[in-house]
């Protein structure tokens, strides 16, 4: 482990694998709406903070982006990470369409990792790959082969990693929608392989889109329920004193309010300028009742307050 990662684990700005080597602080300012966009990973890096997102330029989803922001206020779009073109291993398999989402990067052996699923799950399978880049804002190279494929009902998609802040073991947690299924592997020193599948709790309510960071000693598992295009998408919350589990369910932390609409597939992040914990999520805006929605979802980055229990306090949407 390189003395960036092992600075960053003693911050425990841990969220989904958050030893991204850091530049000068940056302080974070309360922001809502940032951009248009989905599923969005947050980082800091270089004195900058750092999103990752489906969806936010062109080519759509078969593209992806960095978005970068010293404030959390003003986001501009940075270069071009991957796209679909770029990756070898999705071949003409018979798929209408492949798309590309729910990148998350994390930093590593000097350099980072950008892992994305690849879909439909029908009529082939869904994937996870995983790419290595210069610098946060990339330019990316993929592996040349899926990390996990799914199937058996099965979906491979959004992936998160998690590095325990106890010995620095990185975990990556994937899966959800049709099946609701959350596994967890071991990644290898590497990180663009496997060592081995570990055995995990899917948590009541669970749809996709799992998240998992630690704070005090305790494991948070977030993750998404409901229905993307509708009303029901939401953000809940279990805790246990393991990465694996057991989990106990705490709640929702993030609803639909009347004014925006399926707020969900979120990532944390503890900015060490502050020590404050942030939320970045996407949601419908201008929708009424409990849709389908159509049209472009939005970011938002708002703070996380934990109550003296550590709980997560519900989150009002500004």
């Amino acid at each position: 482990m390189l003395a960036a990662e092992r600075s960053l684990i003693r911050l425990a700005a841990l969220c989904a694998a958050v030893p991204i080597v850091l530049g000068a602080a940056v302080v974070a300012h309360d922001a809502p709406t940032a951009f248009a966009g989905a599923d969005p990973d947050i980082e800091v890096a270089d004195g900058r903070y750092w999103i990752y997102p489906t969806n936010s330029g062109e080519g759509g989803a078969a593209r992806l982006y960095a978005w970068t922001s010293r404030d959390l206020r003003t986001w501009q779009r940075d270069r071009e990470l991957l796209r679909l073109d770029d990756i070898d291993w999705i071949a003409d398999d018979g798929a209408p369409r492949h798309f590309l989402w729910a990148p998350d990067m994390v930093a590593a052996n000097g350099r980072y990792y950008l892992y994305y699923s690849v879909g439909p799950q029908n009529p082939t399978p869904s994937r996870i790959g995983v790419a290595t880049c210069d610098t946060p804002a990339g330019p990316c190279s993929d592996s040349g082969k899926p990390l996990i494929t799914g199937g058996n009902g099965f979906e491979a998609i959004d992936p998160a990693v998690f590095v325990d802040p106890r010995d620095g073991s990185r975990y990556l947690y994937a899966g959800g929608s049709a099946g609701a299924t959350l596994r967890m592997w071991r990644l290898n020193p590497d990180l663009t392989s496997l060592d081995r599948e570990m055995p995990v709790e899917t948590p009541p309510q669970f749809t996709e889109g799992a998240f998992v960071h630690e704070r005090n000693g305790t494991y948070y598992l977030s993750y998404s329920h409901g229905s993307w295009r509708h009303a029901t998408y939401s953000v809940h919350y279990a805790t246990s004193r393991s990465p694996s589990g057991p989990w106990a369910y705490r709640g929702a932390i993030l609803t639909s309010d009347g004014r925006f609409k399926g707020p969900g597939h979120h990532a944390c992040l503890r900015d060490p300028g502050t020590g404050r914990w942030h939320i970045a999520y996407h949601r419908w805006e201008g929708e009424q009742g409990d849709g389908p929605y159509k049209g472009q979802r939005r970011i938002v980055v708002q703070p996380i307050t934990y109550g003296p229990d550590g709980a997560i306090e519900p989150i009002a949407m500004q």
